[in-house]
């Protein structure tokens, strides 16, 4: 798929960006793919694979990052090939755009840089669709200037990503106003359901969460007229290696997934 045409598919909503948090073993990527893209297609809704080769914004220094960019690559590569799914993933410098674009069809920028001008100008200059997460500490309104630095480019296929703001210490809130501000601007926006309920260094030397909220907030998400939903989905978040207290179980992503084709195709919902 093109990215024109993976861009125009997105626009038309009804989406969800779904994976491990991680790419922890390449059987792990492939079985959780494979479930992604049947309980969307059961539902009626387009799926692309998420998942991070590297996740270089870890709490502690032992945290577990991924297979590294080499490997990770090679990965994603495999599950396009074999699921036929597009594949999103991150990147952290402006060196590795290039490389990264080489396979993931929507490159994404962490909350945590949304602003890095570099970065932003890198990805965007590789003609991928990118999607920026808002950070925790961005008002919606202040994606603007980032959209800004995208455009300069010539690359108009931008997603942004509402993922909750910063809630004193430890904790993150959702303000749903920043969907519709957002959307605005003329770009497709995402609600990063899972992050959304993350407890940024919770447990001391990692994040914690609390995955109860996720259908809550991502239904009202949808029913808002969100563009696409971002989960993280595990096929045993317990012991997944990164993000597990937020991340959804696979085997109820299928009944979510209904939930929101049902609201998507209300009319309060566009």
């Amino acid at each position: 798929m093109t990215p024109d045409a993976l861009y125009e598919r997105l626009r038309a909503r009804r989406f969800i960006f779904a994976g491990p948090c991680a790419l922890e073993s390449l059987e792990l990527a492939l079985d959780t793919a494979h479930a992604v893209r049947e309980a969307a297609e059961a539902a009626g809704l387009f799926a692309v694979f998420k998942s991070s080769w590297d996740k270089a914004n870890r709490t502690s220094l032992d945290g577990f990052r991924g297979p590294g960019l080499a490997r990770g690559m090679e990965w994603l590569a495999r599950i396009k090939q074999e699921t036929g799914l597009p594949v999103v993933t991150d990147i952290h410098e402006p060196e590795q755009a290039s490389p990264v674009a080489e396979v993931a069809d929507v490159l994404q920028i962490p909350a945590f840089l949304c602003r890095q001008t570099s970065l932003l100008l890198a990805a965007a200059q590789t003609g991928r669709v990118v999607n920026v997460k808002k950070g925790q500490f961005v008002a919606p309104w202040d994606m603007a200037p980032a959209l800004d630095k995208l455009h300069s480019t010539g690359n108009n296929r931008i997603l942004l990503t509402e993922r909750g703001a910063s809630f004193g210490y430890n904790n993150l809130v959702v303000d749903f106003r920043s969907l519709p501000i957002m959307q605005g601007y003329g770009v497709p926006v995402v609600f990063d359901a899972t992050h959304s309920v993350q407890l940024p260094g919770g447990k001391g030397t990692s994040s914690g969460g609390d995955r109860r909220f996720v259908p809550m907030l991502s239904r009202a998400a949808v029913a808002a007229g969100v563009d696409g939903v971002f989960l993280e989905t595990h096929p045993d978040p317990d012991h997944a290696l990164c993000d597990g207290p937020n991340s959804w179980p696979l085997d109820k992503l299928a009944p979510l997934l209904r939930d929101f084709a049902a609201l998507w195709s209300l009319p309060y919902a566009c």
